[in-house]
């Protein structure tokens, strides 16, 4: 019987910062296309330290890192840049262009697939804009398409955050505490928005939380991290609530 080949995998990954902080330890996981994974743990477990080496942010100390069975680890210039091409990222902040409009902010989503000079000067396609009017709707924004992106709400603009991730056709959605400053109802509506996109076309979405209710709430899969390393790997069929009282137990912090 054929074994299904990870999208994303990580092989014996240590990540330790300049100053000396651990960030990973020596972690072996494999992600599948289509799947919605949930890391949990501490502020400073390496929650985010992982996020950020699947897209070369971070680059790792010693082990290696394959998406589609191919190494990522020495990737730079063009290469790199393909590589984020297919990988959407959702701050926490939001990372938005303030000033610019909304309809700007989502555009961006599609500057990988432009010349340098028509990004600078904001030249799209119109078969693209129509494609970012399109990203809003699905977001519940359409009407906010001309506003400046600073005079919207947080959830609002974590919204445009995300209809931007949505105009790149990413095999891969990262998502670095998406929720962490947004009100109940609207953290569960940014939630169904990136599960709508895992389920309509099957992206694969690896996002960081802190709440064990929405972990087990959105999650496929669950993973935990303590101090740098993976202590916890389980579908949510297998979860229990008991489980992460392993996972949050107390150990040195990391970042």
């Amino acid at each position: 019987m054929m074994t299904k080949q990870p999208l994303i995998s990580f092989k014996n990954v240590s990540k330790i910062y300049n100053n000396g902080t651990v960030g990973l330890k020596k972690v072996n996981l494999d992600i599948f296309q289509g799947e919605f994974v949930v890391i949990v743990g501490l502020s400073g477990a390496g929650k985010s330290t992982l996020l950020r080496t699947i897209n070369k942010m971070h680059n790792i100390t010693d082990g290696d890192i394959t998406i589609n069975g191919e190494s990522i680890t020495p990737l730079k210039g063009k290469k790199l840049c393909k590589l984020r091409s297919c990988i959407g990222m959702i701050f926490q902040n939001f990372n938005l262009v303030k000033r610019s409009s909304v309809l700007r902010n989502v555009l961006i989503g599609r500057v990988g697939y432009y010349p340098t000079w028509k990004s600078v000067l904001g030249i799209f396609s119109p078969e693209d804009k129509k494609k970012a009017a399109t990203a809003l709707q699905r977001v519940n924004l359409a009407e906010k398409i001309y506003a400046r992106a600073d005079e919207l709400s947080g959830g609002q603009q974590q919204r445009v955050a995300i209809a931007r991730v949505f105009m790149q056709n990413p095999k891969i959605i990262l998502a670095d505490e998406p929720v962490a400053s947004l009100d109940p109802l609207t953290t569960n509506a940014i939630m169904d928005d990136l599960k709508n996109l895992n389920r309509e076309f099957k992206m694969t979405v690896i996002v960081n939380l802190h709440s064990v209710p929405l972990a087990l709430k959105y999650a496929d899969r669950i993973i935990g991290l303590r101090a740098g390393e993976l202590v916890y790997d389980k579908t949510i069929t297998e979860v229990s609530e008991q489980d992460f009282k392993t996972i949050y137990q107390e150990e040195g912090a990391i970042r």
